[in-house]
């Protein structure tokens, strides 16, 4: 199972010291968050991608080519890549790209977004964010397996004997997951394609998660991509750690309530209730994410954000010392033990093509 860190690259005013990072600041700060996971021994690096303040990844590849420069181990993804507004052309060639730079270490999730205004700054429109999140995901797959396309659809104009460059690395295309918090149509697209279902249930209780999930893995089972036991999902998370659980509620207290995400809503203990939100002790957040495995069924990947909310960057790299060596090896541990033995890894460059391999021969 891998384990790895996501963010969302935002700019929050720090309420300890009332400081806000610069973007330069901010940027930097996601490099360093992704050294230090791979670092602590996780095994992902995830990057949002926004296109509006308050946040700065507006370029994931521009960062993730930067990140693999200076890595060797961690696997570079995406929380998510806008289907929906990229162009697949665009796309096609700048995650080819990145994974010859980073020897096949990067996937990539996509997804619609949660930014009403940026359809229209791209010259889409928001009403056909699922149509569009269809067509252009087709398109992409093609780019990636044909050398040559000839190609017509809605949103783009046609293509005719197109080759994207450069091609995937050996021929095998980065592993994609679809994203998706609230829209059936996506975890259907992932089950039809055989792809992963990544749902971040960071902000949703575990009947909503439940569901899609459920939904995901029955049409994975239709389309005849293996049992729903072996559908690869992923989920989401956010934890905020500390030696005791009272020294994390705390400290994480005054984040939570001047988020402009969670800030005067439901309290720390009713969001912690409610949703996978984590603040604790080690032994608190084991506890609570093998919940997950209760709830939604073995899986493939977790993904924790720890940085953002204006918390400091030391007190986000203490997150990930505590989270790559006290928690994720003991999760790593548990997990195995328990998952049977027909449900698979997550798919990585070296297995698919390994599985390409065996296909040709």
């Amino acid at each position: 199972m891998q384990f790895g860190v996501f963010t969302i690259g935002d700019l929050t005013r720090d309420p300890a010291t009332g400081l806000v990072m610069t973007e330069s600041e901010r940027i930097k700060s996601m490099v360093r968050v992704a050294r230090k996971a791979e670092e602590v021994g996780l095994d992902v690096f995830a990057t949002g991608e926004h296109h509006n303040p308050p946040f700065v990844p507006s370029s994931p590849t521009t960062l993730l080519g930067y990140v693999a420069a200076q890595t060797s181990r961690i696997i570079l993804s995406t929380s998510t890549t806008l289907i929906t507004t990229n162009d697949p052309v665009k796309i096609a060639e700048d995650y080819a790209m990145l994974q010859h730079l980073a020897d096949g270490r990067v996937d990539l999730m996509m997804g619609r977004g949660n930014t009403g205004p940026v359809y229209p700054w791209f010259g889409k429109d928001i009403r056909d964010g699922i149509a569009l999140a269809v067509e252009n995901y087709a398109l992409l797959r093609k780019l990636w397996r044909e050398d040559v396309v000839d190609w017509s659809g809605k949103f783009r104009t046609p293509l005719r004997g197109f080759t994207s460059t450069p091609r995937p690395l050996d021929g095998v295309p980065p592993f994609v997951w679809h994203g998706s918090i609230r829209s059936p149509q996506i975890a259907e697209q992932a089950a039809y394609y055989g792809d992963g279902f990544f749902h971040n249930n960071i902000f949703w209780p575990v009947e909503h998660t439940q569901r899609m999930i459920e939904l995901y893995r029955e049409r994975y089972e239709y389309y005849g991509h293996g049992t729903a036991q072996q559908a690869i999902v992923g989920l989401g998370g956010q934890t905020f750690l500390r030696a005791n659980s009272q020294d994390a509620i705390a400290e994480f207290r005054p984040y939570f309530d001047h988020s402009p995400i969670y800030g005067g809503g439901p309290s720390l203990e009713e969001t912690m209730d409610q949703t996978p939100l984590s603040v604790g002790s080690p032994q608190q957040v084991i506890d609570r994410t093998m919940r997950f495995r209760e709830d939604f069924g073995d899986y493939q990947r977790q993904l924790f954000t720890v940085d953002g909310m204006g918390l400091p960057l030391k007190t986000a790299l203490d997150q990930l010392e505590i989270l790559g060596g006290e928690v994720v090896p003991v999760l790593r541990k548990e997990m195995e033990s328990l998952r049977p033995s027909q449900v698979p890894d997550a798919p990585t460059h070296a297995s698919l093509k390994a599985a390409a391999e065996r296909a040709g021969k």
